[in-house]
């Protein structure tokens, strides 16, 4: 199982600020010194920047590299790596702050550019297979669960619905391959009104007859030799895995933490079924 995600971008953060404290050692410099060079009271922000305690900013890094003499090119990696350890970690807050229509168009590429997506849900159905309405209710939804603040709600929602249902034409490209795989519950749970469930689960059915299009179902009554349900996560290729949290969204990138989450999508899509997944979908929806 791979790290919590929290703590995969803590430990991301504390590589960076341990970069940081090697170079101010390396350079001969003191805690003391570096605060005085830097115009601060003590050295109590340096010391929690260098323990990865705060967030380490763009600043910071040019800081630290212009006192302890970094070359051009130890600063533009550190620099680089700054921005990987930033955009690990976006709350939901951050994504939405241009409304939901530019929180859909800032992933939009990622689609476009891919030739395998591996998404897992445990509670709801990805958005690459929702229907209009379905997605409509969800983002309603959004809107109140993560307070987003826009100056036309209604058509800021009808925009990023359109975005959303715009981006799934992207199933139709020949050159990718699209995996889904989801906990049986999904397709029992009715968070809106029956008849939008319903033509959720008919779309469902319409979406895994497409040649580059696998669906795996894992039925509720399955031994799952020790295998737990997980947050929802997907997988871009072989080169990132992004995790889906109540507070926000964590990209890994690292091979080593993406490794982490094939070999628990393996695991995961071991207990699915395939062969029975209509079944199951056409079983819900004769509820």
């Amino acid at each position: 199982m791979p790290a919590s995600p929290s703590s995969s971008a803590q430990a991301a953060r504390q590589r960076l600020a341990a970069q940081l404290r090697e170079m101010r050692r390396a350079a001969g410099i003191t805690g003391v010194q570096f605060a005085r060079e830097a115009g601060w009271a003590d050295s109590s922000l340096a010391s929690a920047i260098e323990l990865g305690k705060r967030t380490i900013t763009v600043e910071h890094v040019r800081l630290w590299c212009r006192i302890c003499g970094a070359s051009g090119g130890l600063t533009t990696d550190l620099l680089a790596e700054q921005a990987q350890v930033a955009g690990m970690w976006v709350t939901y807050q951050q994504l939405n702050r241009g409304g939901l229509k530019g929180a859909q168009k800032s992933i939009r590429q990622v689609y476009e550019e891919l030739t395998l997506a591996r998404s897992y849900q445990p509670k709801v159905f990805s958005g690459m297979v929702q229907t209009e309405d379905y997605t409509r209710a969800a983002m309603a939804g959004v809107v109140i669960e993560q307070g987003v603040d826009v100056e036309n709600p209604a058509e800021d929602l009808a925009a990023a619905v359109a975005e959303r249902m715009d981006r799934q034409t992207m199933l139709n490209r020949t050159d990718a391959k699209w995996l889904f795989l989801m906990e049986e519950w999904v397709l029992w749970v009715r968070p809106y009104p029956p008849q939008v469930h319903r033509e959720q689960l008919r779309h469902l059915l319409e979406v895994m007859r497409r040649p580059n299009v696998v669906v795996g179902i894992i039925p509720m009554n399955t031994f799952r030799r020790g295998i737990h349900p997980e947050e929802a996560f997907d997988i871009t290729d072989s080169h990132m895995a992004t995790v889906e949290l109540a507070s926000g969204y964590l990209s890994v990138t690292r091979p080593d933490e993406v490794r982490m989450y094939t070999e628990l999508w393996d695991r995961l899509w071991s207990l699915a079924t395939f062969k029975n997944a209509a079944a199951l979908i056409e079983r819900a929806m004769d509820r």
